[in-house]
């Protein structure tokens, strides 16, 4: 079986910048900073904004709107004093509140990719497709950004130049909830007061919610707990403004919860099928410096982002990879509860998993330590081809594969008994060394493109094809 090396290597690159508001500790911080732009002169209003112009106007997608965003989330205490700064003013004081922050600074890797929604002008036997990273920045906070590409049509990766700017996707504060989406949300918290419900609207907004809760049960100890609940959720379950208008290169998810606030890490894509609908999901794991939490990404064009939290007793650990549509009804979901072998769950709700039971133990020496998957399975004519991934001596990380029966996903067929890609001595080095990972492949053609992250530092390509991988698997028989 013949596995082919790409000599493409996507690098982190620090001048991955975006911006944030800048947080400052403490009332008294912030009540100087607006002190002293409050008596800057005209004059040197006007020499500082150019300066600030000239060194950071080209570097981001207008730069202006951020400084009024930032200054308009400014504490609303000071409002008053910030009442007479005039419009160039503004933009001075929003500097002031804002830093750039290099998403790539530390590592890009755990690659997932799909066929890209738009397939337009593509030639014959070629397919676009989207890649999703894992960029990795200062204090190690995670956050996703996006490549496209072309594979040609004898299998060769061709990737689009990238945009010279990278634009956080900021939380639609005006997206609808429901009522109902919140009883869902909150139906296994015990003892939840379920009357904070019941002064709600069939349909509210975010801080339409919180504000008629805290009105009427703020200062009700009893109702403290569930309120938190609430808010929560309400946090944790978001959507992304359109971002239709940026190239999807440029476009970067950000943390935008407390619950992912230290990190969105190794997001799996995955293009969904469903009565010849096609929409994507994405699940990943939010991480807040203490605890992990499952969370799911839902857009149909990579356009609009919608994230929701998976719930449910089978909701623990990392690595979870939905197949790519029903079987039998049901959404079927690969699994890791325990953090050492692979786990298949089924269910009639997408974000609701109460049950899950083992598919596969380590078995391999290079796989004794840990076993997980690698992404959504694919479907061929065989079976449902996942790849896997293996940890051996030395927590050196290998990629394999299995293939699962098209009706019932829970019996393997057959297993490679070897790894498929290991690091090769230019790959062992890194962020992570002796790993190779990947989050997903996608199928062209009789080929498979399989992106994989090198020592966790960067990203290149393998493929293979398909048939042969398919005629290297052993049936399976369990131990």
């Amino acid at each position: 079986m013949d596995i082919r090396k790409s000599s493409i290597r996507l690098y982190a690159d620090p001048k991955a910048v975006i911006t944030m508001f800048l947080q400052l500790p403490g009332n008294s911080r912030v009540t100087n900073i607006i002190n002293r732009v409050a008596v800057m002169d005209e004059k040197e209003v006007d020499h500082l904004y150019e300066k600030l112009m000239e060194d950071f106007g080209s570097r981001h997608r207008e730069i202006t709107k951020l400084f009024a965003n930032h200054f308009d989330k400014i504490n609303v205490d000071y409002i008053e004093k910030l009442h007479a700064f005039y419009p160039k003013k503004r933009l001075l004081l929003g500097a002031f509140f804002t830093k750039e922050y290099s998403i790539q600074s530390a590592a890009l890797f755990n690659p997932s990719i799909v066929p890209h929604p738009d397939q337009q002008g593509v030639k014959e036997g070629e397919q676009r497709f989207v890649m999703s990273l894992r960029a990795t920045g200062e204090g190690h906070i995670s956050s996703i950004a996006f490549q496209t590409g072309i594979v040609t049509a004898n299998g060769e990766v061709q990737l689009d130049a990238v945009s010279p700017y990278y634009t956080c996707l900021q939380k639609n504060e005006n997206a609808p909830y429901t009522k109902a989406f919140i009883t869902k949300c909150t139906a296994l918290v015990k003892d939840f007061k379920k009357e904070l419900l019941d002064s709600l609207p069939d349909t509210f907004t975010a801080n339409e919610a919180i504000a008629i809760i805290d009105k009427k049960f703020g200062t009700d100890e009893s109702m403290h707990s569930s309120i938190e609940k609430i808010k929560q959720s309400l946090d944790s379950n978001y959507e992304l403004e359109p971002s239709a208008h940026l190239p999807l290169n440029e476009r970067v998810l950000f943390p935008n919860a407390k619950a992912e606030s230290m990190g969105m890490e190794d997001v799996r894509f995955v293009e969904f099928n469903e009565g010849g609908k096609k929409c994507y999901y994405a699940s990943y794991t939010a991480y807040n410096g203490r605890e992990i939490k499952s969370q799911l990404i839902q857009t149909d064009d990579f356009n609009v982002f919608k994230i929701r939290t998976m719930y449910g007793a089978a909701v623990s650990d990392k690595g979870m990879a939905l197949l790519p549509e029903k079987v039998n009804g049901k959404y079927v979901m690969i699994s890791r509860q325990g953090g050492e072998k692979i786990n298949i769950m089924y269910s009639d709700d997408l974000y609701r998993w109460d049950e899950y039971n083992v598919l596969l133990e380590p078995e391999y020496n290079w796989e004794l330590v840990q076993l997980g998957n690698c992404g959504s399975p694919i479907k061929t004519e065989k079976g449902w081809l996942l790849l896997t991934h293996g940890v051996g001596v030395m927590r050196t990380y290998v990629i394999s594969a299995i293939l699962l029966d098209l009706n019932n996903p829970s019996i393997i067929l057959a297993r490679l008994d070897t790894p498929l890609i290991a690091a090769d001595e230019t790959e062992r080095e890194g962020y992570v060394p002796n790993v190779v990972y990947t989050c997903g492949l996608l199928k062209h053609g009789r080929h498979l493109i399989i992106p994989y992250a090198v020592s966790d530092s960067a990203t290149g390509f393998a493929s293979v094809e398909l048939n042969a991988l398919l005629n290297e698997m052993k049936p399976y028989k369990k131990n």
